[in-house]
């Protein structure tokens, strides 16, 4: 039973897909004004300006030239060129946290620039914060999609939303799912929308996170 499920909620929606970071994008063509993308060796991908495919953003295409934003930063693609890569602030690729007296792995980071305290925790598919923390953080969390959450008391309703961004240390993601609970919590979980661009390795008392490149 994940932590989430000993805070009382238990998310009764579909699965949280993780918010995926490109990490190298090439132009492969153009189709009717969109950009054919190719992120991270898969398939190309047809993507509008105004669109964003993960984490991708295309600012414009014409002329067999695509501008994206890919981590706040700019880069151009033409067709026939290298794959571009392009790392945002927060550069880094490892995280270390220590277990506290209950074997619960905490830290301290941030979210959309705010200070926070994480809690890993891998049974929670997403990253989960509660009221409290969203509305301090000034979220507008009830723009978000509303999901089915369980509690001991009855069905609740919670909000799915896109956070801007996680950092732990110097490691920041950009554009997190979460999931906001109707109820206050004293830490954020940090589920696998974020831990999963992580490989995850348990070193006594230690947990390394090191990102996926």
């Amino acid at each position: 039973m994940h932590l989430l499920h000993r805070l009382g909620l238990t998310v009764l929606c579909a699965a949280v897909v993780a918010g995926a970071q490109a990490q190298t994008v090439a132009l492969s063509g153009m189709m009717g004004g969109k950009a054919l993308l190719l992120v991270d060796g898969r398939a190309p991908k047809s993507v509008a300006p105004g669109e964003t495919y993960m984490g991708v953003k295309v600012l414009s295409a014409a002329n067999e030239e695509a501008v994206v934003e890919i981590a706040g930063k700019r880069a151009t693609l033409r067709m026939g060129e290298s794959p571009v890569s392009v790392k945002g602030k927060g550069a880094g690729n490892k995280i270390v946290l220590t277990a506290d007296s209950q074997g619960h792995f905490m830290g301290p980071g941030k979210i959309n620039g705010q200070a926070m305290q994480f809690v890993v925790d891998t049974g929670a598919t997403a990253v989960s914060l509660g009221v409290n923390d969203a509305e301090r953080m000034g979220i507008p969390y009830k723009n978000g999609e509303q999901i089915r959450m369980g509690t001991a008391n009855g069905n609740v309703v919670g909000w799915r939303i896109r956070l801007a961004s996680v950092r732990i240390g110097d490691v920041e993601l950009p554009g997190v799912e979460a999931v906001v609970t109707p109820s206050s919590m004293p830490y954020v979980l940090l589920g696998n929308s974020f831990l999963t661009q992580f490989q995850m390795t348990r070193i006594n008392d230690q947990m390394v996170l090191e990102r996926r490149y």
